[in-house]
């Protein structure tokens, strides 16, 4: 992983977990269930955006490695699971 990727995804993480515990504490405190739900999606919006940086990272260096040294099938069939569970 790519040092300013691993920098940038733990960034992204530390903000994930303050939300989540925002979240927790609105539904402590039974706020608007509209209200805590727009912080789930932002959230999940988050999320989203950590996966497509790995993801970014990913193709740009450990699948250009794997075909260089000639596990193409190996790192395609990797891409075709990452694909699967992400349409789940």
């Amino acid at each position: 992983m790519l040092p300013q990727t691993k920098e940038e995804a733990l960034k992204r993480l530390n903000y994930v977990e303050g939300h989540l515990a925002g979240i927790r504490r609105m539904i402590e405190e039974e706020k608007y269930c509209v209200d805590v739900l727009k912080q789930t999606y932002a959230v999940r919006r988050a999320i989203q955006k950590i996966e497509t940086l790995l993801l970014e990272g990913h193709l740009h260096t450990c699948v250009l490695e794997g075909v260089r040294e000639g596990r193409d099938k190996e790192v395609l069939g990797e891409l075709m699971e990452l694909y699967k569970l992400s349409e789940a």
